[in-house]
């Protein structure tokens, strides 16, 4: 069982051993790297690659680790107990099955995204330490312990949004996404627009790693912001020659697509009237 990427995504040599150690160790693989660089796309082509089933759990700021597990409802319980319901007597009628519920009780191996882990509060990967290690946890309503009958390929990915704790990170397998560089980009650029004009290509990236490059830029464009620029020049029917700066502005063509808030937009018209000064 290896993962080699896909035909629809570009995995360099260093994601691809990171993959395969954290399956062959059989730990969670915790990705990280900036936005839009794929992490998410990375748990999906792994189960594509590998032919497994996908479960994701996406975490956001009020998600609990408990939520991964089971939820009870003890009120609709209650509410059912006063109407004499015949339900009330099996407790397992008001629980929930999580992600990881699901991943454990799978016949089969499955791929386990848990996507964007920082969102959560301080104290959710702790919350998760046992579960992840042991492949097990405790129903305490029912008395039941629910074990893994595959160990399924974790994949957690994060945004650097806040630190993860140490005990948590022993027990993953690490791995940092780094920007791709000019070649690697225009591969991943290939996959998604093939075809594309090389010379339209090459003035477009050259243009991207410009604006990222840009000091006091408060949010660098990704790879994900890239492809629709790129997707909107062809539509446009644009080629290098209508990428060319005109003097009057130092924005790029359609440059929503890649600059996301005001203070970058701001720097640019301030870099191009500060370049009309000069002359």
């Amino acid at each position: 069982m290896k993962f080699q990427g896909t035909d629809a995504y570009i995995a360099t040599d260093d994601l691809t051993i990171a993959v395969n150690a954290a399956v062959t160790l059989e730990r969670p693989l915790l990705v990280k790297g900036e936005p839009g660089t794929g992490k998410t796309e990375l748990a999906k082509q792994v189960s594509r690659s590998l032919g497994l089933r996908l479960i994701e759990w996406n975490v956001k700021s009020t998600t609990r680790a408990q939520q991964g597990l089971y939820e009870y409802d003890a009120v609709s319980r209650l509410r059912d107990s006063q109407l004499g319901e015949d339900r009330v007597h099996d407790v397992s009628n008001y629980i929930k099955k999580g992600k990881l519920w699901e991943a454990f009780e799978a016949d089969e191996k499955v791929v386990l995204l848990i996507d964007e882990i920082d969102k959560a509060d301080i104290e959710f990967p702790n919350d998760l330490l046992q579960e992840l290690d042991k492949m097990e946890f405790f129903v305490y309503e029912t008395g039941e312990t629910i074990q893994a009958r595959q160990r399924p390929v974790v994949i957690i990915t994060s945004n650097n949004e806040k630190e993860l704790p140490d005990a948590f990170l022993r027990r993953c397998f690490f791995h940092y996404i780094q920007f791709p560089d000019m070649e690697t980009l225009k591969a991943i650029v290939e996959v998604h627009h093939p075809g594309i004009k090389q010379n339209l290509l090459t003035t477009a990236l050259t243009q991207f790693f410009e604006i990222r490059d840009q000091q006091g830029l408060k949010k660098k464009p990704s790879t994900s912001e890239v492809l629709d620029w790129l997707k909107l020049l062809l539509a446009e029917d644009m080629d290098a020659e209508d990428l060319k700066a005109d003097g009057a502005s130092a924005l790029p063509k359609l440059h929503g697509a890649l600059l996301k808030n005001e203070q970058d937009v701001h720097l640019f018209e301030r870099l191009a009237f500060m370049a009309r000064g000069q002359r």
